[in-house]
């Protein structure tokens, strides 16, 4: 009698913040906060993802999330490549969908996709059994940015729960203010997002945040989140301030504005003496450096949890299906040390 075999488990993805509860986000910031403790050691290595494969497929230039994603895989002793649209076959007219599928011949066990066009790690995703972590897609959605963001805010304010973040910028073309704001939401915290009335998206209130075009209304907040202006996301001939000048003048993060408490974050890179000052960003207040670091331990709980957390058994979709699955517990205790 020949063996009964059940189907393989669909790979589980990273396609957006609103794919975690809050369960999901408390245990990813635990499981970092595990994984931090071993970067004061002298051996950082972990021998957790050895024999897996990482792929960095990136279309967009970046220093601090594909090193910190490359270092993060490296850290639990997988294998990595990365793959940067200039000098590859992309120069040479290659689609997207052809990219994953040569990609996916190699057996990748996760490709971290970043791209400027909304959607294309979800097409990824299609064409690879791989598990699929989106490192951003055009002003859509940044969720492993959101995650770092709220480690640093866990561990420098101790509780994320009625907290309040004033996100200040550019937050029209921002992908890392949608995700952002989505992330406090499911943690109980509030978000408060000042911008001129032309950087705030129609509707955003939809989000579940509060809008202001005062940045006197940063007072309120337990965190000042800066944002920088997007220009690469702008058409050709668009303004949306009528002068740097101005929008400095007006919306400027300075040493006037932040209040004592007040913790400052920016996700880089910075643009010093534009949307905020040279003096804040090298100040005690500011977090800057803590969020670089959350962005290594961060990634590497993201890649433990995909890959060696246990997949769901139940396969259906919407909230019904999340009540009536198995809770994965990989992840309740330390990861394994070397």
């Amino acid at each position: 009698m020949s063996e009964l075999r059940l189907p393989a488990p669909a790979p589980r993805h990273l396609l957006s913040i609103r794919d975690l509860d809050r369960s999901d986000v408390e245990r990813v910031l635990d499981t970092a906060r595990s994984l931090g403790a071993t970067l004061d050691r002298e051996v950082k290595k972990l021998p957790t993802l050895r024999g897996k494969t990482v792929v960095n497929l990136f279309y967009e230039s970046s220093t601090r999330t594909l090193s910190s994603f490359e270092l993060a895989a490296k850290r639990l002793s997988a294998d990595t490549m990365s793959v940067r649209s200039a000098g590859s076959s992309v120069d040479k007219g290659e689609s997207l969908k052809d990219t994953a599928l040569t990609l996916a011949a190699y057996d990748p066990d996760v490709m971290v996709v970043r791209h400027p066009s909304i959607g294309a790690p979800a097409l990824v995703a299609q064409y690879t059994g791989a598990h699929v972590v989106n490192a951003g897609d055009g002003k859509h959605q940044h969720p492993t940015q959101a995650l770092l963001d709220l480690y640093t805010l866990r561990e420098s304010l101790g509780r994320l729960e009625g907290r309040t973040v004033a996100i200040v910028g550019d937050v029209l073309h921002s992908r890392v203010a949608r995700s952002l704001v989505q992330a406090l939401g499911i943690v109980g915290a509030h978000a408060l997002l000042v911008a001129p009335p032309t950087l705030l998206p129609r509707g955003i209130e939809a989000l579940g945040c509060e809008v202001s075009t005062d940045i006197g209304a940063i007072g309120d907040a337990d965190a000042i989140y800066v944002l920088r202006m997007q220009a690469e996301r702008m058409g050709p001939g668009e303004a949306f301030v009528p002068s740097l000048r101005e929008y400095r003048a007006l919306y400027a993060v300075t040493p006037e504005r932040v209040l004592s408490g007040q913790v400052v974050m920016h996700p880089g890179p910075m643009n010093r003496g534009v949307e905020i000052d040279p003096r804040v960003a090298d100040s005690a207040a500011a977090l800057v450096t803590d969020q670089v670091r959350a962005g290594l331990v961060v990634r590497m709980a993201v890649l433990y949890d995909l890959v060696v957390q246990r997949p769901v058994r139940d396969s259906g979709q919407g909230e019904g299906a999340r009540e009536n699955r198995e809770v994965p517990s990989a992840l309740t205790g330390a990861p394994e040390v070397a």
